[in-house]
């Protein structure tokens, strides 16, 4: 099997596909020469305990039938149809790698104004963003539109006192920038109400009970249902916390954050001073539409007030955090293998790939033999890796009961493959001179190198890991 992503999504699957069908061989791809995906660049320098699940994709990794092939862009590097001969199986496991954009006036012109994704890669060491280089010196005023725990995330790396941020394993850029930084007011802000917010009460608590910062305004007590004891127990404790507040009054300290809800982006204003720069947004004023505004549906519709109502908030820097999408690998159609621009997934039953996209409903469209996809490719950018675990291991058991039914596989069906079964060491074979060089595979030994050195590098500065945020920077250690 060769899966394409080394995120949660790809790990879980081939552990549990390894487990289930005996002597399965899998090839990992990646992009970067460092694997983890979300888990290394998306996980809050401030929850290494969520990270405690790379021990796991460690251990898979150290089983002889595991192979990582890490440096490799297919699609790129390598052409997806050199895979098909030498496997039976395709995972498609590589996440959601662009965000989604608000398509309102400014968005695209002004300075100041980055995805969540992109401020998370930058402090986190995301090659792609090493150089995003955020205004956080341009005011004081910082707007994050969405309210999901990314959005809570950025929040409260905003403020966070920069010393606490030291012993985690944040970029040293990051923190030169943060210890800068002027932001002293965080608005986090929803298009519905509190019961449709995305986040969840652990990093609710966390920003209610950062040190030094307060929760003002508190939510208007007509955002909230008049009787919790009718909800069900998480939302319930969640507008507890959101009553309650913080212990930290707005009288006795510099820095404060809000939770602004029934608001919609409408644009995005310059500022007079500086024409090219980012000084507010416009918001319209929503209200929930057909349904009670206590209703924990999160897929209450919010539409705008009738007469429109708008509210401007002032912004020196905005983070839109709206949700993920994925995009489709180069070579897609060679295969015979669809994608949902729109939707931003690969058309899947529980992981089995459909097509054609067009069908009339599951029942009728058809299995792509020997594809199949885990994670955000397949379900969306949602859930916690938790969640990304279970559906990971929903894909790897119908990969087992399709191997185990004789089903047909990418070159016949188990048992009777036309594979070559030579894997990676056929797809090197077949592109030659497209993997020598710069360009060349790092292995799972080659990451470990990188792993200790970035240790070493960390240790010197009294926290676990200093990452290097450049490819070129994490070649080196191997010498290239």
């Amino acid at each position: 099997m060769a899966v394409i992503g080394s995120g949660p999504a790809g790990f879980y699957t081939a552990y549990r596909v390894m487990s289930k069908i005996e002597n399965a061989v899998v090839d990992m791809y990646e992009q970067l020469p460092v694997p983890y995906g979300l888990v290394r660049f998306g996980v809050a320098p401030d929850h290494p305990e969520v990270k405690n699940c790379q021990d796991k994709f460690a251990e898979v990794a150290s089983s002889p039938r595991f192979n990582f092939i890490g440096n490799i862009t297919i699609g790129t590097s390598i052409p997806l149809s050199s895979l098909k001969p030498h496997y039976d199986c395709l995972l498609f496991a590589h996440g959601a790698s662009k965000d989604r954009r608000l398509n309102i006036p400014g968005e695209t012109d002004l300075n100041g104004i980055h995805s969540a994704r992109a401020f998370v890669g930058w402090y986190n060491g995301l090659p792609e963003y090493r150089d995003l280089m955020p205004e956080l010196e341009a005011g004081e005023e910082a707007v994050v539109i969405g309210q999901g725990n990314v959005a809570m995330d950025v929040a409260r790396i905003l403020l966070t006192d920069v010393d606490k941020l030291r012993k985690t394993d944040i970029t040293e850029y990051a923190l030169e920038t943060l210890a800068r930084s002027r932001v002293r007011r965080v608005h986090v802000v929803g298009r519905r109400g509190p019961l449709q917010a995305a986040f969840t009460i652990k990093e609710l608590r966390e920003l209610m009970n950062l040190p030094s910062v307060a929760f003002d305004p508190p939510v208007p007590p007509s955002f909230l249902p008049p009787d919790f004891s009718i909800l069900p127990r998480a939302p319930k404790r969640l507008m507890q916390v959101l009553q309650k507040g913080s212990s930290t009054h707005i009288s006795t300290t510099a820095k404060s954050w809000s939770l602004d809800f029934l608001l919609a982006p409408t644009r995005f204003l310059a500022s007079p001073e500086n024409p090219a720069h980012l000084s507010a947004i416009e918001f319209s004023k929503n209200r929930l539409d057909g349904a009670s505004p206590f209703n924990p549906n999160p897929s209450a519709r919010a539409i705008p007030l009738d007469p429109p109502e708008t509210v401007s908030l002032p912004a020196s820097v905005a983070f839109r955090s709206i949700g993920y999408i994925s995009t489709p690998l180069p070579g897609l159609s060679d295969l015979n293998i669809p994608f949902d621009v729109s939707r931003g997934l690969i058309p899947n039953q529980s992981g089995r790939v459909l097509s054609p996209t067009n069908a009339l409903s599951l029942q009728t469209a058809t299995h792509v033999p020997g594809i199949y996809c885990a994670g955000w490719v397949a379900r969306g950018p949602t859930g916690v890796i938790a969640s990304t675990m279970n559906d990971a291991f929903v894909t790897a058991d119908l990969i087992a009961q399709d191997w185990e039914g004789k089903a047909m596989f990418l070159n016949g069906s188990a048992g009777r493959s036309g594979s070559t079964g030579l894997g990676w060491e056929g797809v090197r074979a077949e592109v030659g001179a497209k993997t020598d060089g710069k360009g060349s595979r790092v292995d799972w030994e080659e990451w470990g190198k990188i792993d200790r050195a970035e240790s070493e590098r960390g240790r010197g500065m009294g926290k676990r890991r200093e990452k290097f945020g450049r490819v070129e920077e994490m070649l080196s250690v191997l010498g290239r």
